[in-house]
């Protein structure tokens, strides 16, 4: 009796109609992503080659994936990576995975930022997407990154590391501000820090609730972490530097209020693709940098 043949296109097919009986929201491109690093092939190829039969290896590693998505894993955790912006970072389940709203907070921030030397700490740096796209951005400029998490710091490490800018960044076990040294001033803080409201998180997707809680707990209204970062903000930025936070939904007002109280009076809140509050980025009045914040594009 002949074996059964499995094509791209019918697998695809077929794991696409298993995907959405799963209530997966994203089902065909799921199954092309997990075929694509099955079969080591572009997207594009999966369509210019979609009569090619699977072998039986490719067969057992293809079901392995989608027996893990079908669990509500995420795809970037199967993978083990995700693109940013022009990269792809490593991630495990140590690190909150990288999301295309975070693109545009540091799309925001190069609009501000000039070339030339610059200090950045990035607060909460997970698997060092932002920071590490910052500095291959910014060829001058060094890095500072923590994270209370190890896991998540030896990911962030690796990528710095992959991505050539070991020589420029550092990149610590930290709660916050605690291992930061004493009288360093950075031209640049940035965070995407948790902002959850504690509320909310039992409604996350089952895919969001396999990422750290730690890196999504941002306590009763989702502030907490706001208020730890911005009263000691004064104390490790520039007179004249610059500060940026991802926020959460509804979430924009209240974190540059807290922004403006603590000294940074030129804050601005910039939306997301969906319209939403997204980003705060604030600086001293009179400064280059409040300048620019009021001047460019929402």
């Amino acid at each position: 009796m002949m074996q059964e043949m499995w094509t791209i296109l019918r697998i695809l097919n077929w794991t696409k109609a298993y995907f959405e009986d799963k209530g997966i929201e994203s089902p065909r491109l799921d199954a092309e992503l997990l075929l694509c690093a099955v079969l080591g092939m572009r997207r594009i190829d999966l369509y210019t080659h979609f009569d090619q039969p699977l072998e039986k290896q490719e067969l057992a590693a293809y079901r392995g994936y989608v027996m893990r998505r079908a669990k509500r894993e995420p795809v970037a955790y199967i993978l083990g990576e995700k693109g940013f912006l022009d990269y792809t970072f490593a991630v495990t389940a140590d690190t909150l995975i990288p999301r295309p709203e975070t693109e545009l907070l540091v799309e925001k921030i190069l609009a501000v930022i000039a070339d030339g030397p610059l200090d950045i700490l990035e607060l909460g740096v997970g698997s060092g997407a932002i920071l590490i796209s910052l500095l291959l951005k910014r060829p001058e400029a060094r890095g500072l990154g923590v994270d209370i998490s190890e896991g998540a710091v030896a990911v962030a490490r690796k990528n710095a590391e992959t991505l050539g800018v070991k020589d420029r960044s550092e990149i610590i076990v930290s709660d916050l501000f605690e291992k930061v040294p004493e009288g360093r001033k950075f031209d640049l803080i940035v965070s995407n820090p948790p902002y959850i409201p504690k509320k909310d998180l039992a409604g996350l997707s089952p895919e969001v609730q396999k990422e750290p809680l730690g890196a999504l707990d941002g306590g009763e209204d989702g502030l907490d972490f706001y208020r730890r970062i911005v009263r000691e903000t004064r104390t490790y930025l520039k007179e004249d530097g610059l500060f940026a936070f991802e926020v959460g939904i509804g979430e924009g007002a209240a974190a540059a209020d807290l922004l403006v109280q603590n000294g940074c009076g030129a804050a601005r809140v910039f939306l997301d693709y969906a319209g939403i509050d997204r980003m705060v980025l604030a600086a001293k009045e009179g400064t280059t940098y409040a300048d620019k914040i009021m001047e460019i594009g929402q």
